[in-house]
């Protein structure tokens, strides 16, 4: 299974769109699971569904550090490294997501956020109506195609 596969299933099986990025590449760094599953839990929903940056950009950003970054607070040339794959990721992504990489601007939701932290019921409307399986899937394929390119 292929790690877009595996972070759709995810998303399927009810994880938020952080966590189902996250999860899919985490054996790559060493990571179980269940630990990939926490980390990235709260950056669900646009940020504790506050609709922010998407899940799924988050859980892409996470992997992207662990493909390089800055492991030392003096390594500018680790950290612009991290910088460039961010936004390189980020524009592909934008261009299969109407230019914008935040969860409301996807959901096309006018308000900054939603009163609850109480998510949506997964149902079959819930799937059909949000682009949330289509950005999971996105998000690892990029990351794949990234990965390929910049090495890990």
């Amino acid at each position: 299974m292929t790690e877009k596969e595996k972070a759709l299933e995810l998303f399927m099986e009810g994880f938020n769109c952080s966590q189902s990025v996250f999860t899919a590449f985490a054996y790559r760094f060493g990571i179980d699971e269940d630990t990939a599953k926490r980390i990235s839990a709260g950056l669900g929903g646009g940020v504790g569904r506050q609709r922010e940056v998407c899940g799924a950009v988050s859980g892409a950003v996470m992997v992207l550090g662990s493909v390089k970054a800055a492991v030392k607070g003096d390594d500018s040339e680790g950290k612009k490294a991290n910088y460039e794959l961010v936004r390189e990721f980020c524009d592909l992504f934008k261009e299969r997501h109407g230019g914008t990489i935040i969860c409301r601007e996807m959901l096309k939701i006018q308000a900054e956020a939603k009163e609850s932290a109480t998510p949506d019921e997964r149902t079959a409307e819930y799937y059909a109506l949000r682009p949330c399986a289509r950005a999971v899937f996105d998000a690892a394929e990029i990351l794949e195609e990234m990965i390929k390119k910049h090495g890990q």
